[in-house]
């Protein structure tokens, strides 16, 4: 299960509501074939200047360690086999 908090629920809720498909994520009334694709066009774009992939993954567990979330989780989310790594790499 992934945790998200309630402005994260209430915007998920207003895109369900204007949804075309079933699906979280789409494009078009389809679902997205390839997230690695999608995010190369959207940060190679002029709205995201020099910021990439792995970027955007630092960013996310650096918040997550932030917000004290258990190592042991955010390791699993980023599919770290150690969680020793996870905290030295993002809980700084």
């Amino acid at each position: 299960m992934l945790p998200i908090n309630s402005s994260l629920r209430a915007a998920l809720a207003v895109a369900k509501e204007a949804s075309l498909a079933d699906f979280v994520v789409e494009w078009a009334g389809g679902p997205i074939l390839s997230i690695r694709k999608g995010l190369n066009r959207a940060t190679g774009s002029e709205n995201l200047p020099g910021i990439g992939r792995h970027t955007l993954r630092h960013t996310a567990a650096v918040h997550m360690a932030k917000g004290e979330g258990p190592m042991s989780q955010i390791a699993e989310y980023l599919g770290h086999s150690s969680r020793a790594n996870t905290k030295t790499t993002y809980a700084r």
